[in-house]
């Protein structure tokens, strides 16, 4: 598979971008040409050749994204090798990555504070220290049940919400001057 200049410049940036992710380059730059490939299943020896890497690394790359859960296993007829390729719904994608970094990042954390509120403070500088934990899980308890509801949203809601961005904040601030001119609140009082 030969890549054309655009599409070398795209797995190029998402290779650089994998590596500000947590992801190696190699694996950013192998899971970039089965998103472009979609929804047609490559198999490793067609990313071999599109990015010039040893079959190892390929093989290595591809565990890693399926244990991600980024890329999907497609068999062919008449075809012993794996073939791979990755959700054709972009919004899938994402629903993919944030639940995967969830479970990864934000649920052990939640996890450790817990078992850390939990314990008794001996000293006053424990008892800061819990107050303050427990700040940080109470703010990632309510993301994580905030999440948890947009989750669940259809992509038609959830594109329309991302569509309304500052307007929410236009909207709440006409709603608390609604609710403070029904308590008899005037601006400036």
């Amino acid at each position: 598979m030969q890549l054309t200049p655009i599409a070398q410049s795209f797995v190029l940036h998402f290779g650089e971008m994998g590596s500000r992710w947590g992801i190696n380059r190699t694996v950013g730059q192998i899971y970039a040409v089965l998103y472009l490939a979609a929804p047609r299943p490559l198999n490793a020896d067609a990313i071999v050749e599109a990015l010039g890497i040893s079959r190892s690394n390929v093989s290595m790359g591809l565990r890693e994204l399926q244990g991600w859960n980024l890329v999907v296993p497609r068999h062919i007829p008449d075809d012993r090798r794996d073939h791979f390729t990755t959700p054709e719904d972009v919004w899938q994608i994402l629903r993919v990555l944030a639940e995967e970094r969830k479970k990864r990042e934000v649920d052990p954390t939640l996890s450790v504070l817990r078992e850390l509120l939990l314990q008794t403070a001996a000293c006053p500088q424990d008892r800061h220290a819990q107050a303050r934990m427990a700040e940080m899980h109470a703010l990632i308890e309510q993301l994580t049940t905030w999440y948890d509801e947009v989750k669940r949203l259809e992509t038609d809601r959830l594109t329309a919400l991302l569509r309304m961005g500052a307007g929410i904040t236009r909207m709440l601030d006409a709603k608390d001057r609604v609710v403070n001119f029904a308590r008899g609140k005037r601006k400036g009082s």
